[in-house]
Order: structure tokens, then sequence, then C-alpha cells
């Protein structure tokens, strides 16, 4: 059975593989046999990555460049299926949170711009890009976007929120439309899930006190992102279309509040 997890041979491309989630799923991706092509801005985090992979025995390259660009993204897809001879899977996981500290009446034109174009536009070029080439192939492959929880939620986070409501939306349209060609598109939406070890004993203390916010008592782990994006990207998915996946020790099901918390209201 674990065979059907394999992804031996299979070429991936990760978007926003440089750190933080994708590098977690980039890692696990090439630890499962797959020839791994992970894209972001900044070349010394990919350069970082790559080093990383290659060093655990993967297979791994970059290209740099900006995910909001469709031309760069086009030119992406273009360099992955040069380095490799095709695109099995494709994890569309650029993105950003940001913003700024305002009401949402007060909210720049700028500001929603930029979060809802690293976060929706970005999966959109780059599921757009990458599809094209599945069907072309005649072998159809596996589209991955990335969520949050936060597309759930109500927040103040309001670009955010909306943007990663809309790739949810996305996910589900395209799920439907690109079935008959042999292609599967599915969604990961973590909760609080830490980017990166802590760094001091401070940091490590915010993260404990964050997951009594959670049902399991914790916040999630970058790397406890990549067994799901194997998942998604294998054989052991291929019955599974138009789904999310919520990866986000019960917060969404058990609403964000203190995990020993009893709510009391006079009868």
């Amino acid at each position: 059975m674990l065979d059907q997890f394999r992804l031996d041979g299979k070429a991936v491309l990760v978007t926003g593989g440089g750190r933080g989630l994708g590098r977690g799923m980039a890692h696990a991706l090439a630890a499962a046999g797959a020839n791994v092509m992970i894209a972001a801005r900044t070349q010394e985090q990919l350069d970082r990555t790559v080093q990383e992979i290659r060093d655990a025995g993967g297979t791994a390259t970059s290209f740099s460049g900006d995910m909001t660009d469709s031309a760069q993204v086009n030119a992406m897809v273009e360099a992955c299926v040069r380095e490799y001879g095709g695109l099995d899977a494709c994890f569309a996981n650029a993105g950003m949170g940001g913003g700024v500290d305002a009401e949402f009446w007060e909210w720049p034109d700028s500001a929603f711009e930029e979060v809802l174009a690293n976060n929706l536009k970005s999966a959109f070029y780059t599921c757009r890009a990458a599809s094209k080439v599945m069907v072309e192939s005649g072998k159809g492959g596996t589209l991955i976007t990335l969520s949050s929880a936060g597309g759930y939620r109500a927040s103040k986070r309001w670009a955010y929120g909306t943007a990663k409501g809309g790739v949810l939306s996305l996910t589900k349209v395209l799920s439907g439309a690109l079935a008959p060609h042999k292609i599967r598109v599915n969604c990961i939406s973590p909760g609080i899930v830490a980017q990166r070890d802590p760094a001091d004993d401070q940091e490590r203390a915010r993260r404990a006190q964050q997951g009594g916010f959670i049902p399991a008592n914790r916040v999630g782990e970058w790397w406890e992102m990549g067994p799901l994006a194997v998942y998604l990207a294998s054989d052991a998915s291929s019955y599974v279309t138009g789904q999310d996946f919520a990866i986000d020790g019960g917060m969404l099901n058990a609403g964000l509040a203190p995990a020993k918390y009893r709510p009391h209201a006079e009868i």
C-alpha cells in the first residue's frame, strides 16, 4: 500500500518553496522520490533549500521569479518542463499575510491589491500555466493550492481572508473544469502553524500561549504539512478532487478559544 505514496521520477513544482511551509513540503516531496523545482523571489532561500534537499539525497532545482507576474509564472512552468521533461504535480503555495493595521473603510487600494495578487492571483496564474502543460501531455496531473483557516473565519485580516476564501473557490471551480482532463485539484488550509523552528525561549513561550487557544493544545509545525502534500500529489489520492484539507489542530471545528475554556451563561 505504501508504494502508492511514492513519487519516484515525478516532476513536482512548488511555489513559495524557499522557506516556511513550502520548504517543508518540498523536503517531503523530494523524500518521496519526486524531482522537485522550487520557486520564489529570494535566490538565497532557494539555494539553501535546494542544497538541503540534495544533501538528503533528493533531486531539486530552483526558479527565481515573481508569482504575481503571469509571464514569469509561465516561464517557471516552462523551465520545469525543460528540466524534468514534464510536470506531474504543481503546488501553488506562494502567498503572504501582511496588509496594514487599519479599519476596513480606511484600507488603501494598494494594500488590498498586494495581498490579493500574492495569494489569489498567484494561485490562478500558477494553476493556469501548469494545467495547460498537463492537458497537452495527455497524462493529466495534480494541482494543489494553499488556502488558510483565515479563509473560513471572520477577522480583521480583510484582504487576506478574502484572498484565501477565493483560493478555496478557485480550487472547487478548477476541480470540475479540469476533471475531464485527468487533473485533480485539492487545497490545504493550515491553521496556526509555525513557519520555522523557534529562535529563542521567548518565541517558544509565545507559541505555547497560542497553542492554548487550539484543541490540540499546541501550534502546528512547518514540517507537518509535508505528509499531506505527498498524499495529495501521489496516486494514494487518485479518487480525491475538489476537496479542502484543514490541518489546524481542530481549531476550525471547535472555534478559536482557549482549550480549557468553558462558556458560562445564566439560565
